[in-house]
Order: structure tokens, then sequence, then C-alpha cells
């Protein structure tokens, strides 16, 4: 049931949202803050890496821990 609140003529922005509007900029707002968690997780990754090392460093397996010969 329609609440007797709420304004259905005027301007857009002075309308209060609608839920289907609330729920859609709460998606949006999850998945922007998990892009931006994202992005921020690949910026320190980059800025924390050792660059310049060329040897590979020690070769590891799943079996690495068991003596080989």
């Amino acid at each position: 049931m329609r609440s007797s609140f709420a304004v259905t003529t005027g301007l857009k922005l002075v309308r209060t949202p609608s839920v289907r509007q609330q729920s859609a900029r709460r998606r949006l707002a999850v998945a922007g803050a998990v892009a931006a968690f994202a992005a921020l997780s690949g910026a320190i990754g980059f800025l924390t890496a050792p660059h310049g090392s060329t040897d590979p460093g020690p070769r590891t397996g799943p079996f690495s821990y068991f003596p080989s010969g």
C-alpha cells in the first residue's frame, strides 16, 4: 500500500527515492566499494613488489619439502 506521505508530483530531486532506486543505489555503492578495494590492493601490491630482480628464486612445488634423490 502506498504511503499517503509519498510525493508523486514535483521535481525528481525533491521526491523521495523509491525502494527500487534505493536498492539500485546500494548495489552501485557496494560494487564501487569492491572495485575501489581491488584497485587499492593492486596498487599496494604493485608498489611493494620487489623490482629489478631477474633471479626467479628457488623452485617450489607441492613436493618441494621431500628430498628428491
